[in-house]
């Protein structure tokens, strides 16, 4: 049988960490022996580098083909059951359930005052740590109760229900309004990136506006605010005031900084707002700034508040590598930055299984940015064919488009004159079918299709000719998403001045930071 990495058992064994899989065996083995067939089962996969289902039928003695299904099945539970209660006492939506749990089990055995008292008990964990949700489901459960039975364990116990129920639900219409219009702007930005007309300004504004009416954010609680602030964020971002994202991120990552523990709680939501903030200073400029953050970052991820999970590191990972690539970006450092792809690499591959694609295209094409500011053109090739050739081109059809542009520019640097003027027909046909032809890309698009017929002693008054015009559209408001994937100014310049991209931005990198 072939091969089946995607298997979610697979998956599921070898994401396992030593302590995991230890705490398995001594759930597995209280009930059953250590031949146990699913236990084996767990062995053989545990062991094997890649899946293959005849060769682990072959270690388990007695084992049918058609039997296989079912103990997988089984084995999963048992490892989702076994993992449970490890997580139980570091985790408080799960705690929270296991008390629920405990009350359906007493109620059931009508023991109703004592159902009760544990989800009293729950109810003021639950405010305590803002989950709205948990809180609803408890008051549901002890609503039923006073319902059907006569408890007289509180005077005026239905009043004092009905106003906690009523400001619960006002809670979670809140918390569902506000998350659901922070996930639609994040979904907005994923498919189509930043505005890319005044059209598109206007109608984003008018759906957030719109949205926002339709929301009372008058006294709301921790996850409303943090959701309002992401949803500013996410907002500013598509519409490229990256003022405003700098100060809703910083306000996203300070709400979490002054409440320590919900960010133990919540550290992934801390992670995330972390990773905005950077990417807004990077965008302004603020190196300083950045490199604060960055060590806090750093700091954040080597003594994190909780106990670390796969995914805590997995998007620890991306934020910190993707901030220190941004940092050599800001200073102009690219050579020095080549020194990170490779541990870089290794990183994307241990994590692949849990990274996004849009993720892994972005990695591919800051490390192309990277090769390319630090003259090693082919392996900017290399990493921009990695997107090019990805098969599915509207996941990020941004980053598609101007790796595709970056291509061109790369192409030219070589020399490679007979391949430039298909690639610009090529890239020109990509970019009209992905409807994102901008002003930036029209003009370089241009300039590139001239270049045959251009006299090589002119070409120097035409770098500086391209330089003039695109100065002009780095003024349009709705243009300035071209220069933030491609800082094409500073290439022209080089070809300008004769000099190495990375010294041109090192230079106007050094005074405005004051070196």
């Amino acid at each position: 049988m072939a091969n089946q990495p995607n298997d979610h058992l697979y998956q599921l064994i070898k994401s396992l960490s030593k302590a995991e899989k230890r705490g398995f065996k001594i759930y597995a083995t209280r009930n059953s022996s250590d031949d146990a067939k699913f236990i084996q089962l767990f062995d053989a996969v545990d062991k094997a580098k890649d899946y293959d289902e005849d060769v682990i039928i072959k270690k388990i003695k007695g084992l049918k083909k058609t039997q296989l299904s079912n103990l997988k099945a089984h084995l999963y539970k048992q490892i989702l059951t076994s993992l449970r209660l490890n997580y139980v006492n570091h985790n408080i939506d799960i705690q929270l359930r296991e008390q629920i749990d405990y009350a359906r089990i007493l109620y059931d055995k009508g023991l109703y005052k004592q159902s009760l008292k544990i989800l009293e008990k729950a109810k003021a964990l639950s405010y305590e740590n803002h989950r709205i949700t948990l809180t609803t489901e408890i008051l549901g459960f002890e609503k039923l109760i006073e319902s059907q039975y006569i408890t007289r364990s509180l005077r005026n116990r239905a009043d004092q229900l009905i106003e906690e129920t009523e400001e619960s639900v006002r809670s979670v219409e809140r918390y569902h309004a506000l998350s659901n219009l922070s996930l639609r702007l994040y979904g907005i930005y994923i498919k189509a990136g930043h505005v890319r007309s005044e059209r598109d300004f206007d109608i984003t504004e008018k759906f957030f506006e719109n949205a926002l009416k339709q929301i009372d954010t008058r006294d709301i609680g921790f996850f409303e605010k943090h959701y309002l602030n992401v949803s500013y964020a996410w907002y500013s971002l598509i519409v490229q005031d990256f003022l405003m994202q700098y100060r809703y991120a910083q306000k996203w990552v300070d709400h979490f900084r002054k409440n320590p523990d919900m960010l133990a709680l919540e550290p992934i939501w801390y992670l995330k707002g972390v990773h905005v903030l950077l990417e807004a200073l990077f965008i302004l400029g603020h190196y300083e700034k950045h490199q604060e953050e960055v060590q806090r970052l750093k700091e954040f991820l080597s003594d994190p508040p909780t106990r670390s999970n796969e995914n805590l590191e997995t998007l620890g990972f991306q934020y910190y590598y993707t901030s220190l690539i941004n940092s050599h970006f800001l200073a102009g450092t690219f050579t020095e930055g080549l020194s990170i792809i490779p541990e870089l690499i290794k990183e994307i591959e241990k994590y692949s299984d849990h990274i996004d694609p849009h993720r892994i295209l972005v990695f591919y094409y800051k490390i192309a940015c990277m090769y390319f500011g630090a003259g090693k053109i082919e392996k900017a090739i290399e990493y921009l064919n990695k997107i090019i050739n990805y098969p599915d081109p509207r996941l990020r059809e941004d980053i598609h488009c101007f790796a595709r542009i970056l291509n061109l520019i790369a192409h030219f640097e070589l020399g490679n004159e007979t391949l430039l003027d298909y690639q610009v027909r090529s890239t020109y046909r990509f970019i009209r079918k992905m409807n994102d032809l901008n002003s930036v890309q029209e003009e370089i698009l241009k300039f590139l299709r001239n270049l045959s017929s251009t006299d090589p002693k002119n070409l120097r008054r035409q770098f500086i000719s391209l330089r003039e015009k695109l100065i002009d559209i780095q003024e349009q408001p709705y243009q300035r998403r071209a220069f933030l994937y491609l800082d094409i100014i500073s290439w022209l310049e080089s070809k300008i001045n004769q000099k190495p991209i990375q010294e041109v931005i090192n230079s106007k990198f050094k005074p405005r930071n004051g070196h």
